[in-house]
C-alpha cells in the first residue's frame, strides 16, 4: 500500500495468514480475500508452489483494462518504413535494395507466443523535399500515392489505408514496392525533411492508437528549410579543446521534443543511417530520437549496395524479428536504506523514479545505480530489490513482468570485494564517462576514473589485504583485471581523445554504449583474437584466443578480431602462401584490395569452410551483422586492427597496460605512506 511494490517470494506472512509485512517498505497489509490461504507450521502459505509470484524470482502477470491508458485494452504494434528518395539514397542503391529485399525483410515479421501469422500491420512513406504516403487497402486494385508538401504543418492525409495487414494486401506492397524504383530512378532532390517524415510516422500510429516503430531509411544530412532543419556543423579544429564536447550535443532541441512525444505515445524510432563517402549527419542531433524512444542507430557510412548490402538487410530483418516490448514503463524499488540514484539507457525520464520506453528489445540494458543511504537494518539482513516492467506484447497484450533480488548484506570490507563483479563495474564506468563526455573535456574524465581506481584498490589493500611489503602489488582476486580494462576503457573509440575519427563516428559509437549489455560491452573494451593460420580443418573447438598485443601475434600467422561492433582479419606479410589460396582464393597479399573487401569468398576445401564457420558463428553471437575487413602487416590497412590491439601503447600516445599497471601500483604505493 506505501510503496506499491508488488507481492514477491520474499513478504512474510502473518496472523496466520491474514496479513503480510512488505520486503520492500515494512509495512503490514491485509490479504484480500480471495487471495487468503492458511500457513503451515513454518509459517508458509500451504498453496506455496501453486502460487508462481511466491515461488519464483522472475514472473509475469497478464494486466487488466486499469493498468492501460484510458483503462482500454491495447492493439498489437504497427510498423512504419520510411524511406528516403534522394538523389544520394537512388545512387547508393539503397532505394532499390528496399525495393527487392522489403518482402523478405516483411516475411520476418514477428509474432506472440501462439506463433502463426503476424498481427503487426505495417505502413510506407517515403520522403525528398515532400512527403508521400501511400494508401494500401486491400480493396484497392493498385496503391494511391498522396503528397503532402506542407513540411511546416505536417499532418496525416490517410488512416484508413496507410497500415494494412501484409498478407491481405500483399500484391499491392509488392506492386509498391516496384513502382518506388522506378518512380524516383531519375531524381535529381538532393534535398529531405527527415523532421517532419518521422514527425508523421509518430502521427500515424498515434491517429491508429496503437504503440510502434517507426524505421527510418535515411542517407543525407537533413538541410531543406522544414523543421528540424540541420547544418554542417563538424570542425576537427574544435577537437582536443573545450569546446569539443558542444560537438556531441544535439544542435536543435526540435529531434528532443518530437522523441518525447513519441514516447508519450510507445512510438520508438529505429534508424538506419546510410550517407555516402563519408558524409556528415549530425549523429549527435539525430541519435535523440532512437535513445529517447528505446530504438536505435544503425549505421553504414560509404554505404553501397552491393558491399553493404547483405549487412544492412541482416540488420533490418533481426530488428524487425527480435523480442520486443513495446510502450513500456519501468520502475525500481528498493528496501530501506537503498535508494536508485542514477539511470542510464535509450529511454526517457518525466520524474525521478519511472524509466518510460517507447520500445525496449533483447539486445538492450538499462543500468541502474542504487546508492547505500540509510541503515539496513538489523544484522545479517537482506536488502530488497524489485524491478516491474509493465509493457504490451507483440500480440497486444499488456503484462506486468517482475525481477525480485533479495542481496545479502555484510559489515566486511573483504565480502563486498569478494563478490565485486568487474563486468558490471566496467560497464557502469563507460556509461558514465559517456554522460560526462557532453559536458566534460576527456582530460578531466581521465583523471577522475584513475583516481577512482586507485582509491578503490587502495581500500583493499588497506583494509582487506595481509600485510607485506609496499613494493608488492596486491590486487582483489575477481578485480585483478581491473587495471587490464580500464586501459582498455580510456583507448576505445567511444570515449578516447578525439583524433582520427569523425564526428558522426565517435557519437555513434557513444550512442551505441549507452544501452550496451555486459556481453557486448566487456568484448567491445577488450576484442577477442582468434589465430585462423594454425586451426585445424576437421576440429569442431573454437581456437584459442589470444591476448591483445602485437607481440603476441605470430609472424608467419592470420588472426581474426572481433569486438562485437567490427570484424578484422589480420595476415602477415610471411602466411604461408598455401593459406591464402585457401581460404582467399589469392596467391599473394599483394592480390588483396584492403578497399573492396567485406566476404570471404566460398571456395570448396576443408580450410575455407572451417574458418567461414568460425566467422560464422562469431556473427551470430553478436545483435549486429559484423562487417569484416582485412588488414595487412606492414600496409596502411594495418592501422585498423592496431588500433584495438589495447594492451599496446597507441599512435596517440595513450599508456600502455603494463604503463597503466605501473602508474596504479605508484599511487596505490603513495596513498599507503601518507
Amino acid at each position: 500500500r506505501r510503496c506499491k511494490a508488488y507481492i514477491n517470494p520474499h513478504v512474510q506472512f502473518v496472523d496466520g495468514g491474514r496479513r503480510y509485512v512488505c520486503n520492500i517498505c515494512s509495512v503490514p497489509n491485509d490479504v484480500p480475500d480471495e487471495y487468503f490461504c492458511n500457513l503451515d507450521h513454518t509459517g508458509r502459505r500451504v498453496d506455496l508452489v501453486e502460487r508462481p509470484e511466491l515461488s519464483f524470482g522472475s514472473v509475469e502477470f497478464v494486466a487488466t483494462a486499469e493498468y492501460c491508458k484510458e483503462e482500454r485494452l491495447p492493439d498489437p504494434p504497427a510498423f512504419v518504413f520510411l524511406i528516403d528518395v534522394t538523389y544520394p539514397s537512388v545512387q547508393s542503391g539503397l532505394v532499390n535494395l528496399l525495393g527487392r529485399m522489403m518482402p523478405h525483410i516483411l516475411a520476418n515479421l514477428p509474432t506472440d507466443d501462439s506463433g502463426g501469422k503476424s498481427k503487426v500491420r505495417v505502413g510506407f512513406a517515403t520522403y525528398n523535399r515532400t512527403v508521400q504516403f501511400y494508401n494500401l487497402k486491400s480493396s484497392l486494385v493498385q496503391p494511391q500515392m498522396m503528397v503532402v508538401s506542407d513540411t511546416q504543418d505536417m499532418f496525416l492525409p490517410l488512416l484508413d489505408g496507410f497500415l494494412v495487414d501484409v498478407e491481405d494486401s500483399k500484391s499491392l506492397v509488392e506492386s509498391l514496392l516496384q513502382q518506388i524504383q522506378e518512380m524516383f530512378a531519375d531524381t535529381r532532390e538532393t534535398e529531405s525533411c527527415l523532421g517532419p517524415a518521422v514527425q508523421a510516422g509518430c502521427e500515424a500510429l498515434k491517429a491508429a492508437k496503437c504503440a510502434g516503430k517507426v524505421f527510418v531509411f535515411h542517407s543525407s544530412l537533413a538541410t531543406m528549410e522544414a523543421p528540424g532543419q540541420l547544418k554542417n556543423r563538424e570542425d576537427r579544429k574544435l577537437y582536443n579543446t573545450d569546446k569539443e564536447m558542444t560537438l556531441y550535443k544535439p544542435q536543435t532541441n526540435f529531434y528532443s521534443t518530437l522523441a518525447e512525444e513519441c514516447v508519450q505515445h510507445g512510438v520508438s524510432v529505429e534508424m538506419f543511417l546510410c550517407p555516402s563517402s563519408s558524409a556528415y549527419l549530425d549523429v549527435a542531433t539525430l541519435s535523440t530520437l532512437a535513445s529517447t524512444t528505446g530504438g536505435e542507430i544503425h549505421r553504414y557510412p560509404g554505404f553501397r549496395a552491393q558491399v553493404d548490402g547483405e549487412r544492412f538487410i541482416q540488420d533490418v530483418i533481426h530488428s524487425v524479428h527480435r523480442q520486443t516490448a513495446y510502450d513500456a514503463v519501468m520502475r525500481v524499488r528498493c528496501s530501506t536504506g537503498l535508494r536508485a540514484t542514477d539511470f542510464w539507457g535509450n529511454m526517457f525520464m518525466s520524474n525521478t523514479t519511472d524509466i518510460q520506453l517507447g520500445s525496449v528489445d533483447c539486445d538492450k540494458a538499462v543500468a541502474v545505480e542504487i546508492k547505500y543511504d540509510d541503515k539496513l537494518g538489523e544484522e545479517n539482513c537482506s536488502a530488497y530489490i524489485q524491478a516491474a516492467l509493465l509493457y504490451t506484447t507483440v500480440g497486444g497484450q499488456r503484462r506486468l513482468r517482475l525481477h525480485n533480488l533479495a542481496l545479502n548484506c555484510t559489515q566486511q570490507c573483504p565480502e563486498v570485494f569478494r563478490c565485486a563483479e568487474m563486468d558490471t563495474l566496467m560497464n557502469i564506468f563507460c556509461k558514465k564517462a559517456i554522460k560526462k563526455l557532453h559536458s566534460t573535456p576527456f582530460k578531466s574524465i581521465r583523471t577522475h576514473l584513475l583516481e577512482q581506481i586507485v582509491a578503490l584498490l587502495t581500500c583493499y589493500r588497506k583494509n582487506c589485504a595481509q600485510p607485506s611489503s609496499s613494493g608488492q602489488l596486491i590486487l582483489p582476486e575477481v578485480l585483478k583485471l581491473l587495471p587490464l580494462y580500464v586501459c582498455s576503457m580510456l583507448k576505445c573509440d567511444a570515449i578516447r581523445a578525439q583524433n582520427d575519427l569523425g564526428v558522426d563516428d565517435k557519437t555513434w559509437l557513444m550512442h551505441l554504449m549507452q544501452f550496451m549489455p555486459l556481453t557486448i560491452s566487456t568484448a567491445y573494451l577488450y576484442p577477442r583474437i582468434l589465430p585462423l593460420h594454425n586451426i585445424s580443418p576437421d576440429s569442431a573447438e573454437p581456437p584459442q584466443r589470444v591476448r591483445c598485443y602485437y607481440e603476441a601475434l605470430s609472424n608467419d600467422g592470420a588472426y581474426l578480431l572481433e569486438n562485437g561492433i567490427v570484424m578484422v582479419l589480420w595476415i602477415s606479410r610471411s602466411i604461408n602462401p598455401r593459406w591464402l589460396t585457401e581460404v582467399l582464393g589469392v596467391h599473394s597479399l599483394g592480390e588483396i584490395n584492403t578497399e573492396v573487401f567485406h566476404q570471404l569468398p566460398v571456395i570448396e576445401n576443408p580450410m575455407s569452410k572451417r574458418v567461414r564457420n568460425i566467422v560464422n558463428s562469431i556473427r551470430a553471437e553478436r545483435p549486429h551483422f559484423m562487417k569484416l575487413m582485412v588488414a595487412l602487416q606492414g600496409q596502411p590497412s594495418e592501422a585498423v586492427f592496431r588500433r584495438y590491439l589495447c594492451e599496446d601503447t597507441h599512435i596517440d600516445g595513450s599508456s600502455s597496460y603494463l604503463d597503466l599497471l605501473c602508474y596504479v601500483h605508484k599511487e596505490i604505493r603513495n596513498q599507503l605512506t601518507q
